[in-house]
């Protein structure tokens, strides 16, 4: 088939922060689901997604009846996974993938390093419908720390190599969590990932603090597609929604 005839693929990546805003002073999870809608993405990744919080659905409005990531899906992303990385006595949070694509298969990996800084890499497969091949796609959320940042990569890049074919089309995307900008040659180097941003801009995005963007936390990392649109959401109504900055692109296949 043409790919030119095959419509692109919208992917957007967010850390939303549980459904808050910075200093968690508005809960403000419906805004933020007005907002994805109108991005129009066809693949979202997100990070800090609540699956359950006893404590938070007694005490604010309009807290949503099932998990925020279904709440989010509704009724325009028909497929959904999720990630559960924390676990406490109130509930749970983690990574989730909203879907326009069928999910062929999803399994999450727990690459927490600290006990107290519990970390996953969600990876799903998704039905591809330019190609024979699915579509590979890791939702990542990687620790504070240089040292654990190192050894997650390492666990990232082995899950890469052990179940992705090498021809098949992968994304990455998520909160990294890395300012000091190492992950980048590890992933070329041992996955032969590019970072979107930096193939072409030239660096990567400036994303946190959403207000003032200075640190190039959140990354998109691509192997086998081809990118276009590469673009940074931090103006309103994204500045109001997360501490993060969310990031977004097309790819063909």
């Amino acid at each position: 088939m043409n790919s030119q005839k095959v419509p692109p693929i919208k992917i957007l990546t967010l850390n939303m922060h549980k459904g808050f805003s910075v200093g968690n002073r508005r809960f403000i999870l419906h805004e933020l689901r007005d907002a994805i809608r109108l991005a129009d993405a066809d693949v979202v990744l997100l990070q800090e997604v609540l699956g359950e919080h006893r404590d938070h659905s007694t005490r604010w409005e309009r807290w949503p009846d099932n998990s925020q990531y279904e709440f989010l899906a509704d009724s325009i992303w028909s497929e959904f996974a999720y990630g559960k990385n924390a676990v406490y006595p109130e509930g749970h949070h983690g990574n989730a993938l909203l879907s326009k694509l069928a999910i062929v298969r999803s399994k999450n990996h727990d690459i927490s390093i600290y006990s107290k800084e519990k970390r996953g890499l969600l990876h799903c497969e998704l039905d591809n419908p330019g190609g024979t091949t699915n579509i590979h796609v890791i939702c990542v959320h990687l620790g504070l720390l240089q040292r654990h940042r190192q050894m997650q990569l390492d666990m990232l890049c082995e899950l890469i190599e052990r179940d992705i074919p090498a021809d098949a089309a992968l994304i990455i995307g998520g909160d990294f969590n890395d300012w000091g900008q190492k992950g980048h040659r590890v992933l070329a180097d041992r996955a032969g990932l590019r970072e979107v941003f930096i193939d072409v801009f030239g660096q990567a995005a400036r994303s946190f603090p959403v207000w003032f963007p200075v640190l190039r936390l959140d990354r998109l990392y691509v192997r086998n597609v081809k990118v276009s649109k590469p673009v940074i959401l931090a103006q309103k109504p994204w500045s109001r929604l997360s501490d993060h900055a969310a990031l977004s692109l097309e790819i063909r296949i």
